[in-house]
């Protein structure tokens, strides 16, 4: 059984120091990939730890690490490479560059190569239909990719090699990337100021440009606060939204007089009922209303609104009468074979 290290260990309280006291059980998610930080995967162990830690049992850790695809169940290689094979990448060529790289590794869904280098996997959809076919190394996008170009990644990969991905940060392993995912920073020297976004990712910011348009009041080079700065500024906001409220107005000893000159209803506590204060329909109007009222009786209990009970008598008529033909013709036949 696994032991995990001291940092793990470490980082695990850091996690769990996150989130509200009588909430840790939302730090799950992040131990897990903290675990599959270490371990390549979440193991039998990585589940324990988590319910030891969380004060979970192994079935409540277990029931969401089997749920998420992004948490792996058994050893996964350096680089889990997954080619998505939905609709849209596949009639641009999807499933023709899975079956390509499976029969180039010898290895088939969810399977790794012998030097435990590359886990392949096909997906159902990676969310990038218009850079489609797309391949994801680690989570990482390499776009319009086609068998040859698929195969040329795989090999740097096996090589010790780092492609650079068609957008997002420099290559990072499945054990590094999961650390990441836990909330910890990136620690290679430069890592994230590799790479860059994609053309038609960049069309709307280009359009917006051409035509002027731009949010009001915006400044991209307002730095982002610090939750305690938040915080603080939204308490400010608060307080100053309070002051400006006006001071509610003190009742009227005098009642209040409605639209025919009594006085308002009192309620509770002596607050004023309100009261319709509209002037009444004119005559013409309120003979309408009548009419109306008159012509569409609401509907009853006894039946559905408009059924016609003639229709009705006449259908329970009819059935009667075809059930007492149906018994008179057994009994015929009966008769005549005795």
């Amino acid at each position: 059984m696994t032991t995990f290290t001291d940092e793990t260990r470490e980082r695990a309280r850091e996690i769990i120091a996150r989130y509200p006291a009588d909430r840790s059980r939302s730090a799950l998610l992040p131990l897990l990939h903290l675990v599959q930080a270490e371990e390549g995967y979440v193991s039998p162990a990585g589940v324990a730890f988590c319910a030891e830690v969380l004060g979970l049992n192994k079935a409540q850790v277990g029931a969401v690490a089997t749920f998420y695809t992004m948490y792996k169940r058994k050893p996964t290689g350096d680089f889990l490479v997954s080619v998505c094979t939905n609709t849209m990448c596949n009639v641009l060529g999807g499933q023709e560059v899975y079956d390509t790289l499976a029969e180039h590794l010898g290895v088939g869904h969810d399977e790794t190569t012998a030097d435990g280098t590359i886990t392949l996997e096909h997906a159902e959809c990676l969310a990038a239909c218009d850079y489609g076919p797309v391949m994801t190394v680690n989570y990482d996008f390499f776009d319009g990719v086609d068998a040859a170009t698929a195969v040329g990644v795989v090999d740097e990969l096996r090589a010790g090699g780092r492609p650079m991905p068609t957008r997002g940060a420099r290559l990072c392993t499945l054990k590094e990337m999961a650390v990441q995912l836990a909330g910890f920073a990136d620690e290679r020297d430069g890592a994230v100021a590799d790479g860059g976004p994609g053309e038609p990712t960049l069309r709307g910011l280009r359009l917006a440009q051409q035509h002027g348009v731009s949010v009001p009041g915006f400044d991209p080079n307002t730095p982002i606060r610090s939750k305690a700065e938040a915080d603080k500024a939204a308490a400010e906001a608060k307080a100053k939204a309070e002051a400006a409220k006006p001071a509610p107005a003190e009742a009227s000893a005098a009642p209040v007089k409605g639209g025919d000159g009594a006085s308002a209803p009192t309620g509770a506590a002596g607050t004023k009922v309100p009261t319709d204060t509209s002037p009444p329909a004119s005559p013409d109007a309120q003979k309408a209303e009548a009419a109306g009222v008159a012509a569409n009786a609401p509907a009853g209990d006894g039946k559905p609104a408009g059924d016609s009970t003639g229709a009705q008598e006449r259908n329970l008529t009819e059935a009667s009468a075809s059930a007492d033909d149906a018994n008179s013709a057994d009994a015929n036949e009966t008769g005549a074979q005795k």
